[in-house]
């Protein structure tokens, strides 16, 4: 089944603001992915129903502190230090959807170099299943965002470098990490 960890809210950068390179690592990742705004929720929804607590999508860049990551796992521990810190969840504009989620590309890339780029039809888990997971675990209210999950392309990016993400038909998401 997918797995889920949390972010804080002071985690979340909106769109048009530079993104500060986190402490305690020398090994920063991104990772673009969908993001479902939710306008409903509750607890063990089922995935015929999921869509109905669908507000809209954005897109969004998890960041990990991919060196703290790798030794939590090492040692079993907790991954919150590695993804759950100030500016770890750039995201666009929410885009109002009605309707099956959106199926298309998906990309990211840093100083014009493409790193990722995929089509969203080809997630192992589909945006209804996630919503249903998600709600098995927690129960989701409105304004709750989850991220979906990325691609393959997963790499580092740097102070200076410049980071642009989009999803057909959802968005874009522009910012420079400082």
């Amino acid at each position: 089944p997918p797995f889920f960890f949390s972010k804080p809210a002071d985690g979340l950068a909106p769109p048009g603001r530079d993104v500060a390179y986190p402490s305690q690592t020398q090994d920063l990742h991104h990772e673009v992915e969908l993001v479902v705004a939710l306008s409903g929720g509750g607890a063990d929804i089922p995935v015929e129903r999921a869509l109905d607590a669908v507000f809209g999508y954005a897109v969004g860049v998890d960041l990990t502190r991919r060196d703290l990551q790798a030794r939590a796992k090492d040692k079993g521990q907790p991954w919150e230090a590695s993804k759950a810190f100030d500016d770890s969840a750039p995201i666009s504009a929410v885009r109002r959807w009605r309707g099956a989620p959106p199926q298309g590309r998906i990309q990211l890339s840093v100083d014009g170099q493409p790193r990722q780029d995929a089509v969203l039809s080809d997630m192992i888990w589909n945006v209804p299943e996630i919503i249903a997971q998600a709600s098995r675990l927690w129960r989701l209210a409105p304004g709750d965002l989850i991220f979906t999950g990325t691609p393959e392309g997963v790499s580092a990016i740097g102070r200076g470098q410049s980071v642009h993400a989009e999803i057909e038909g959802v968005g874009a998401l522009d910012f420079k990490v400082v």
